[in-house]
């Protein structure tokens, strides 16, 4: 049963289990991690905090995955030196940028170890799993069965070259290593074979039922994106899911005969949160995921939806004894200057550089972040923009209110706050507005509109800097009057110090220091006698400081020198392939051939079935051309075709043969052709 508090007609979780994306340790973190997970996940932990809940917030690196794994064949070290590097990196910049994670941890732990084998081990002995036999690809150069990152080919969907087994990111489409046109091992180059391996599979199909009725009919409250995203999912039906993997870094697989195997890190991954909390509580860990009076709320990016809406809520279900996440708030993507954020392409702002060029200045970042959050739809962050905000707003907005509150107090009053007189209805006016604002903050916070929330504690400093405005205390002369507005600008400044916590949490704590005051709880705040008359303040000091047109310009240079470094590499011709003999290329039949049909094939943008004369018969390729070439174009032309390429099913054609062409670093793509009609079937070579 449910233990909750009554608040009124409130009921109030016992306690918030709050979660964040557990991010791969194969690089750092960049400012989309920030503004879609970290940023809005801390803001509402430092909230339910204020607020006297009792809350846990569990971080951690995923440690395991093929990222993993290719980033240390990259860089010539093991996997266990990859993960070691990026998780000291992670988390000192988390810890640096404020971030207020009860614990960070990895899942390379011990604890982590044994806790996801644990959790496997159940669903096994309960038969939650069922096992499977498929035909996987396998490098025989290295021994070795390809996980979905260590094949490239083309793309099947947009014929873009050099898609991953798993997506295309070219066109964003989502793909098994079965669909690439000719697909190759990233590790040797070679041309993978096929070969039979097992597996143990949740059966999601199980959970279809089930997930429907608690996703579509019991969290209708869930954001619009997130609910979309799994009714779209479950409108395709649920198919069973792999939950191992052939590798030799990860969670070993812990049955017999599972050698060489380990847990998938879609599986092992979110039971991370789990072992986190068990390493952080070892006595009460129980309380916050297996107590119905816990409030589970993962915060994620939108990649990561239907992992923490439908796989681990199925995992959780099949287990049993797990609490359910009650809320997935995720964000959209942030983009960079107009263009998507690339970690390969180094298209980022990475945190650890941030803190490094802009020290003392976190809160800049966090605010331009949350005021800019992707949370209905993909953003843009721009470092003109970024100036504009600490400028116009902060600096302009929230640091001049409090810097002449404080000024003039020091000014009138030597530091000391004066007490009030009788109040006109401009002083109770703002009094009431703001309990009014703080309601509001509060109302956004409960139902994760960060971007709102901060928008209305800016309003707490708007409304001070018209007060003064309007009241211009350094005009009059009655040091009565002067000392009640100041007084009210204080409480104000007070109500701020507090409100933007969450938000702006050094910056908050720099305004509590200046006044010389201990914030209250957040239901302490909203009225106007935070503050005591004839208490004093520390000196005055500026609440934010502005960030030049040099400093910006400096970071939109590093932006176009990658750009540069990026085209230049680009640009560079591929190295030569791996000497074969004569023989070796003999056995290659490249004929020349007329193009009898050309025709655009159905729900592909670059994909093009052509029907070849080759002189010995007519058959039908397929071809990723069609953005290049209208079909009108190719009808007769003579071109050549390499005859006898092991047939392959694209899209339901059999493609029998492979056009042979030439395409720049750039991806220009053009055709080879006779400069003389020769006979159809003419050998080259």
């Amino acid at each position: 049963m449910m233990d909750i508090i009554e608040n009124g007609t409130e009921r109030t979780p016992a306690r918030y289990l709050v979660t964040s994306a557990l991010p791969y340790a194969n690089g750092p973190v960049h400012i989309g991690h920030l503004a879609g997970v970290y940023i809005p996940a801390d803001i509402y932990v430092r909230y339910l905090r204020l607020k006297g809940r009792d809350v846990v917030f569990i971080g951690g690196s995923d440690e395991h995955g093929v990222p993993i794994t290719i980033k240390a064949r990259k860089e010539g070290v093991s996997p266990r030196d990859v993960v070691d590097k990026y998780h000291g990196l992670i988390k000192d910049s988390f810890e640096r940028f404020g971030i207020s994670f009860d614990i960070y941890s990895r899942t390379t732990s011990e604890i982590h170890r044994r806790t996801a084998s644990d959790f496997f081990r159940k669903l096994f002995d309960a038969g939650e799993f069922v096992e499977q036999s498929s035909e996987q690809y396998f490098d025989v150069e290295a021994s070795l069965f390809l996980a979905d990152r260590y094949i490239t080919g083309g793309c099947p969907r947009c014929g873009a070259d050099n898609a991953y087994g798993d997506q295309c990111e070219a066109c964003g489409s989502t793909l098994s290593p079965m669909e690439l046109l000719n697909p190759r091992s990233t590790i040797s180059g070679s041309v993978p074979v096929l070969r039979k391996t097992s597996h143990w599979y949740l059966p999601l199909d199980r959970y279809q039922a089930w997930l429907e009725r608690w996703i579509l009919e019991e969290h209708k409250e869930w954001k619009p994106n997130v609910y979309g995203q799994c009714k779209s999912w479950l409108d395709q039906g649920l198919q069973p899911r792999a939950v191992s993997r052939d590798l030799s870094w990860g969670v070993p697989v812990p049955v017999e005969g599972a050698e060489g195997k380990v847990l998938y890190v879609w599986f092992d991954a979110p039971i991370g949160y789990i072992s986190n909390t068990r390493e952080l509580l070892p006595d009460s860990w129980e309380l916050y995921w297996k107590d119905g009076g816990t409030r589970l709320v993962h915060f994620i990016g939108k990649d990561n939806i239907v992992f923490h809406c439908i796989v681990f809520p199925a995992m959780l279900r099949a287990h049993g004894g797990y609490i359910l996440p009650d809320n997935v708030p995720a964000n959209e993507f942030l983009n960079l200057e107009g263009k998507k954020i690339s970690t390969t392409r180094n298209h980022a702002v990475w945190l650890h550089e941030y803190l490094d060029d802009f020290p003392g200045k976190e809160d800049a970042l966090r605010y331009a972040l949350c005021a800019n959050a992707p949370e209905t739809k993909d953003n843009d962050f721009t470092w003109a923009d970024f100036q504009s905000r600490n400028n116009n707003e902060l600096v302009a907005v929230a640091g001049n209110f409090v810097n002449r509150a404080m000024v003039l107090t020091h000014k009138y009053f030597k530091g000391t706050i004066p007490a009030r007189g009788e109040l006109e209805e401009i002083d109770l006016a703002v009094a009431r507005q703001i309990p009014e604002i703080i309601a509001r903050v509060e109302t956004m916070l409960e139902t994760f509109k960060f971007r709102e929330a901060l928008k209305s504690v800016m309003d707490i400093a708007r409304v001070g800097n018209k007060y003064l405005a309007d009241t211009e205390p350094w005009k009059l002369s009655d040091s009565r009057r002067i000392g009640t507005v100041l007084n009210l600008a204080l409480q104000i400044c007070a109500n701020l110090a507090v409100a933007l916590a969450p938000f702006l949490p050094f910056a908050a704590a720099k305004l509590a220091a200046m006044l010389r005051f201990d914030p209250p709880a957040w239901d302490g705040i909203g009225g106007v006698d935070l503050l005591a008359p004839g208490h004093d303040l520390d000196a005055p000091q500026h609440l934010f400081e502005k960030i030049d047109d040099e400093t910006v310009a400096r970071q939109t240079k590093k932006l176009r020198d990658r750009e540069l470094e990026n085209a230049a590499a680009a640009a560079n011709l591929a190295p030569q392939k791996d000497v074969i003999s004569a023989e070796e290329f003999e056995r290659a039949d490249i004929r020349l051939a007329t193009v009898v049909a050309a025709e655009r094939v159905a729900g592909t943008d670059k994909l093009m079935k052509l029907t070849v004369d080759t002189g010995i018969d007519r058959r039908a390729l397929v071809s990723g051309i069609a953005d290049v070439f209208a079909p009108e174009e190719l009808t007769g032309k003579q071109i050549p075709v390499i005859v006898n390429l092991a047939p392959r099913k694209i899209r339901g054609i059999e493609s029998r043969g492979m056009i042979a062409a030439v395409r720049d670093a750039s991806g220009k793509l053009a055709l080879l052709h006779p400069s003389n009609r020769l006979p159809d079937g003419s050998t080259i070579g």
